[in-house]
């Protein structure tokens, strides 16, 4: 059985920088793709970022390119969420997900993600 922890989401300021973490239990942590989602109130999850397992190349949202900067530790069964030069548009609610057989081509959707954490709450104010 597959357990997500997210860490690090709290109250910053436009233009601040923070550091997001997911903790990955389970087997086998490198076979997984493993995802950043993020939704924000009254609308709908979004991808921000992630790995497709055995593949090192991240995948980014247009909102996050540039700004966002994605990894992965196999040795640690991490993933982090670098963002910098945050926005109000930010303000979120940020998952960590993974799946061990999700295709490229949906990433993006939420609803083909098996594994997802409680999710930690980003907040950025003016």
């Amino acid at each position: 059985q597959v357990q997500l922890v997210e860490s690090g989401g709290r109250l910053v300021q436009a233009g601040d920088s923070l550091r997001l973490s997911c903790a990955f239990s389970g087997r086998s942590f490198s076979t997984y793709s493993m995802g950043w989602f993020r939704q924000a109130p009254g609308k709908e999850r979004e991808f921000v970022a992630g790995f497709k397992r055995y593949n090192s190349n991240p995948y980014y949202s247009d909102s996050a390119k540039g700004r966002f900067t994605v990894s992965r530790d196999n040795a640690k069964n991490t993933m982090d969420l670098q963002m910098n030069s945050l926005k109000p548009e930010d303000t979120a609610v940020y998952y960590c997900a993974a799946d061990s057989r999700i295709i490229t081509s949906s990433m993006l959707d939420p609803d083909q993600w098996d594994y997802w954490g409680q999710g930690t709450q980003v907040t950025v104010s003016l």
